[in-house]
């Protein structure tokens, strides 16, 4: 049995189970102050703004508790995410999965994942593309979760080392393309 460990910052969620090849092999997270803490399992009501954003740079504002959170659209819907460096992957609830398009067949609950919430089951999708400002980018692994193991949209590593770079300075998160 493979065991693949997936980091959603502090809500602790562990995958443990048989992970297709359909992952690859897992990128190194970066090191350094990019991390965000996302305790309370939810995403302030309050959403910060892109300060800037042209052609495939975009910079986005730290709210009051520190974290970057953005209006992405994700297979062409708009989607607020919250940046999270300690996620593996882009992460997802069920509902959200579903308003992109994925039916319950395509949403296979099979991997076993323990979140702060209490166990719940993850599902594996490729997302066809996420955009933030003037960055677009294609083929990103997602996991959904169950409604109640999550009720915000993660947007984690599967999607940033996608980009050029992606650094924090002066309470604003630079993402390039």
């Amino acid at each position: 049995m493979l065991v693949r460990t997936v980091v959603f910052a502090s809500i602790a969620a562990v995958l443990a189970t048989q992970v297709p090849s359909f992952f690859g092999s897992d990128a190194a997270r970066p090191e350094g102050p990019v991390s965000v803490n996302y305790v309370s399992g939810t995403v302030d009501p309050v959403q910060t703004t892109a300060v800037g954003g042209t052609g495939s740079a975009m910079r986005l504002q730290a709210d009051a508790q520190g974290h970057y959170t953005g209006d992405f659209r994700i297979n062409g819907k708009a989607v607020s995410g919250l940046i999270d460096t300690g996620a593996t992957y882009v992460a997802l609830n069920e509902t959200m999965a579903r308003r992109l398009g994925y039916t319950a067949n395509q949403l296979d609950f099979r991997y076993s994942v323990n979140t702060a919430n209490g166990q719940t089951k993850a599902a594996q999708v490729m997302l066809d593309r996420v955009e933030i400002g003037g960055i677009r980018v294609r083929g990103v692994e997602a996991l959904v979760l169950k409604d109640e193991a999550l009720s915000a949209t993660l947007v984690g590593m599967s999607f940033l080392q996608k980009l050029a770079s992606y650094s924090v300075a002066d309470g604003s998160l630079s993402l390039k393309q």
